[in-house]
């Protein structure tokens, strides 16, 4: 009896234990679901929703360049590009075999999209190929099932509605580098491209501009069932150039087949009105990518393409310099208007010849009239009186031997040698027979077609310490008879007005040494100064023989051809440099290519006067010498 209560007790007391555990396992089972259900509620909520919904950022349209009447220099177009996400797709190698059966896929592309894939995040969408037509769209569309991870994007794509016109100047996009990512999520969308040479490059933060994003509703594969939600990004600011469409366009085309460059710019502003450089290439194949081959011609080619020759060419100056000696001697007093020296074909120094360009000689010049016909005997002398480091100091002054600012990349500083200038680079001192081969923009001396545009426009509005720009600000280039915008050079106006009345009667005198280039139309003259540079030592048995023709040489050792000028004469505006690479004599190969840019520039002008200024804005109108 005992023995049953006992067992019955026992029972009682394992079945309360039972009980209770299975109380405290439902108390505990509910008080978690309570936990889950309503207490941790919203941030499951959340997580369900990131599952769900994918939040992406839009890439703003960037900003357009403008000429300086607001005609679009560069813009962008609708296009179409084909993008993976690795993660979504079943390997990316065998997704890129089954597009490769709908579109064409190059080698290049599939490498670039392999080592795209491998450096960047799974989820970052990689471009496969731009710029697909509609057909190839409609195949991708039509096998979407067949490739995971593969989506159409719809985007704009840079373009250059004037291709290589403008190339230099504007420089072109291309897609981001590894190197040049910066941890702005814009630079990692496929297909975003940035500014990577001229205006593209120096203002590339503000055509940029600021990403935008969307909320997308996906599935479990990935697929963008619907967009939740929209916020635009801003887009890039417009950049308003200084550049003239019609007068660059002109330019450009006035240098097909020859290698060199043309610089215009308003003498009073600095606004730089053409930038030419040739040859040229299409910035809209950067923009799409380059196929090798393509890179190949561009960078084996001798007349450099890519290279901006206004701003990067460093050329000798050749007999354009002329004006700057003839300013310093001036200045320091060493020759005056009418001091003469006489040229019989060559001067010595020493046990050393220097040879004037014309073999017979000028006879006896005084600086008007060596500046007219380029007597090189004559600023020889000039040259020995002044010093290297006197002319240095001029040069320097009238915006030559070092970077004279404008807002480009990639700008060459010349060269103005001094003494220590070669003690430092050569470890050697300086001979005075060095002196005289500067004195006629030879030897050591270098410059830019943009700084020679910058020198010339200094003489031509008086003495003025103008600047080039590339932009232009609100208030336009000042009337010749208003309060100049620059300080003045600190030279005399005087010593001014006698070399720009030389450099007159170099187009307009009857013994100037390019009146053949003369702007006839009245009221249009131009005046300037023709230079050849020469890139080769010509020989003493050379001399004795006779010198080759330029005509007959290899094109990479001919003479360059160079000019300055400005017009109009009497009331200057314009002031322009032209360098042809290799072109043989200054007044035969550089001063025809001025006149005409010179010519074109002032009859724009009238043209758009005569318009109004409802109509693109228009602005206000204000020798063979081988030395």
């Amino acid at each position: 009896m005992n023995r049953d209560t006992d067992r019955q007790k026992l029972f009682t007391r394992r079945a309360l234990m039972l009980a209770g555990g299975q109380a405290v396992l439902t108390a505990g089972l509910v008080g978690r679901m309570y936990y889950l259900g309503v207490v941790d509620a919203p941030r499951y909520a959340t997580l369900a929703d990131e599952n769900r919904i994918s939040l992406r950022l839009l890439p703003p349209p960037r900003g357009r360049i403008l000429d300086r009447h607001g005609r679009p220099l560069a813009g962008n177009r609708q296009t179409y590009r084909a993008v993976i996400v690795a993660e979504q797709a079943n390997g990316v190698e065998a997704t890129l075999d089954t597009l490769a059966r709908l579109i064409a896929i190059g080698p290049g592309d599939r490498e670039r999209v392999l080592r795209e894939v491998a450096r960047k995040r799974k989820f970052v969408p990689v471009t496969i190929r731009e710029d697909l037509s509609w057909d190839e769209v409609t195949r991708i569309e039509v096998n979407a099932p067949e490739l995971p991870g593969v989506t159409i994007d719809e985007g704009q794509s840079r373009f250059y509605p004037y291709g290589g016109d403008f190339a230099h100047a504007l420089g072109y996009v291309a897609a981001v580098a590894e190197d040049e990512t910066t941890g702005d999520p814009l630079l990692e969308l496929p297909g975003f491209r940035i500014g990577k040479s001229g205006m593209e490059r120096t203002y590339d933060l503000t055509l940029r501009g600021s990403g935008g994003r969307s909320q997308v509703e996906v599935n479990a594969y990935g697929r963008v069932i619907r967009e939740l939600s929209r916020t635009e990004g801003e887009p890039g600011a417009d950049i308003v150039s200084t550049i003239d469409l019609d007068l660059q366009r002109m330019a450009s085309r006035r240098l097909e087949g020859e290698s060199g460059a043309v610089v215009v710019m308003d003498v009073h502003g600095g606004e730089v009105l053409a930038l030419a450089s040739s040859p040229s290439f299409d910035p809209n194949a950067f923009n799409r990518g380059l196929r090798r081959q393509e890179w190949r011609e561009l960078v084996d080619n001798e007349r450099a393409p890519l290279t901006n020759k206004a701003i990067s060419g460093q050329y000798p100056p050749g007999s354009t310099f002329k004006v700057a000696v003839a300013l310093a001697g001036l200045e320091r007093g060493v020759i005056s208007p009418h001091t003469r020296v006489f040229c019989r074909g060559h001067t010595r120094l020493g046990s050393h010849t220097f040879h004037c360009w014309k073999r017979g000689g000028h006879g006896s010049m005084n600086m008007h009239e060596a500046i007219v016909q380029s007597c090189d005997v004559y600023f020889y002398e000039v040259a020995r009186r002044l010093g290297v480091d006197t002319i240095a100091e001029m040069s320097r002054r009238l915006g030559l031997g070092a970077p004279v600012g404008i807002d480009l990349p990639g700008e060459r500083p010349g060269l103005m040698p001094t003494r220590s200038w070669k003690a430092e680079a050569m470890g050697q001192p300086w001979h005075q027979g060095e002196t005289l081969i500067v004195g006629i923009g030879q030897g050591y001396a270098l410059s830019t077609p943009l700084q020679l545009a910058v020198m010339t426009a200094r003489f031509a509005n008086g003495g003025f310490q103008v600047t080039p720009r590339l932009t232009r600000v609100d208030a336009p280039s000042p009337a010749p008879s208003a309060t100049p915008l620059y300080p003045p050079l600190g030279v005399n106006p005087v010593h001014i007005r006698l070399i720009c009345d030389a450099m007159n009667d170099v187009v307009n005198g009857r013994r100037g040494t390019a009146r053949g280039s003369m702007i006839r139309e009245e009221g249009l003259e131009m005046a300037g100064k023709t230079g050849t540079s020469q890139v080769r030592r010509i020989t003493r048995a050379e001399r004795a023989t006779g010198i080759r023709r330029n005509e007959d040489l290899p094109w990479h050792q001919r003479h360059h051809a160079l000019f300055i000028g400005y017009a109009p004469v009497h009331a200057p505006r314009y002031a322009l440099a032209v360098v042809i690479e290799h072109g043989g004599g200054g007044s035969t190969a550089a001063a025809p290519v001025a006149r005409d840019v010179l010519l074109a520039a002032q009859k724009l002008d009238s043209l758009r006067i005569a318009a109004g200024p409802g109509q693109t804005g228009a602005p206000r109108r204000t020798d063979d010498d081988p030395a």
